[in-house]
């Protein structure tokens, strides 16, 4: 059966369903006129009247009849295929992967789609924990996450987190010790503990800020980490001024496990972005995650 004999025998089995031309043109959104001679064709290429047509009423005749048993059921059977189908793709699945830091997966990403990701079993999220910069592209990430300053113009940017700052700690003993600096120049006489970028290799210069007067100091000190987890950790137990996000440490500082200082040279930094390519097509697992992570304004809550 050539393909436009099939589409016209769709068209015939809505006008022997619907027992009228009107209806059947009104389901199918054609014209009367069009469906009339749409059938009329049908039954001139097989040389059978399939319709009984009359003032009052449509029928199918016995051929007709014959025709619409044969094909209901194999029409039905493939329309619960294709839904079959359409269901696959409307629910979303797949891997989604993403590069993003420390802090960033664990003040951010992970709150975030802890509760929701339970309701989607069939997407698979990879959280790439690494503190340096990634070309998401060419290692085939779908997304990265950065601080809004540091994004390339090239990609699209989704907020997901408020701003926030870093700020400078270390131990009561540590302080009693070797004094509090007041300012951060002072810090280069002190044991401070030190972050290595992954990708660059280099340290990172502390950046501090006060009155509209930017200021970046390269500390030195016992231990390097990539992480911040350790540098708590490190501080906590005497070893120096750690430089961190304020929000992984203000347990610590309230229970007295650790003293901040300097607090009017910290500064804020504008929050984390989801960001990918702007030619990407995004798949519906990802659309999940993204919006799973958006933020969301007043008006939207």
């Amino acid at each position: 059966m050539k393909r436009e004999d099939l589409i016209d025998m769709l068209w015939f089995m809505a006008v022997a369903e619907e027992r009228s031309f009107t209806r059947a043109a009104a389901r199918l959104g054609t014209s009367q006129s069009t469906l009339s001679h749409t059938i009329k064709r049908l039954e001139t290429r097989m040389g059978l009247r399939l319709l009984t047509r009359t003032t009052r009423s449509v029928s199918p005749t016995e051929a007709g009849e014959k025709i619409l048993r044969s094909l209901a059921p194999r029409i039905s059977e493939i329309e619960h295929d294709i839904d079959a189908v359409l269901e696959i793709r409307d629910k979303p699945s797949g891997t989604v992967r993403i590069t993003l830091s420390d802090h960033a997966l664990e003040s951010v990403v992970w709150p975030k789609l802890q509760p929701v990701m339970q309701d989607y079993p069939d997407i698979k999220v990879e959280l790439n924990s690494d503190n340096g910069f990634r070309n998401i592209v060419e290692e085939r990430f779908d997304a990265g996450v950065r601080l809004g300053e540091s994004l390339d113009k090239d990609m699209i940017a989704v907020r997901i987190g408020p701003d926030w700052r870093l700020v400078a700690v270390g131990s009561h003993a540590y302080f009693e010790a070797h004094g509090v600096p007041q300012h951060p120049q002072e810090l280069v006489g002190h044991n401070c503990i030190n972050q290595r970028h992954i990708r660059s290799g280099g340290l990172y210069a502390w950046e501090f800020e006060k009155d509209g007067r930017e200021l970046r100091v390269r500390v030195d000190g016992q231990f390097i980490f990539n992480g911040s987890y350790p540098q708590i950790e490190a501080a906590k137990s005497g070893y120096g001024i750690a430089y961190l996000p304020e929000n992984l440490v203000i347990k610590d500082i309230a229970s007295g496990g650790l003293v901040q200082v300097l607090d009017d040279w910290s500064p804020f930094f504008q929050g984390y972005y989801l960001y990918y390519p702007s030619k990407r097509q995004n798949s519906p697992a990802f659309t999940v995650v993204m919006e799973a992570l958006r933020v969301r304004s007043p008006q939207s809550e």
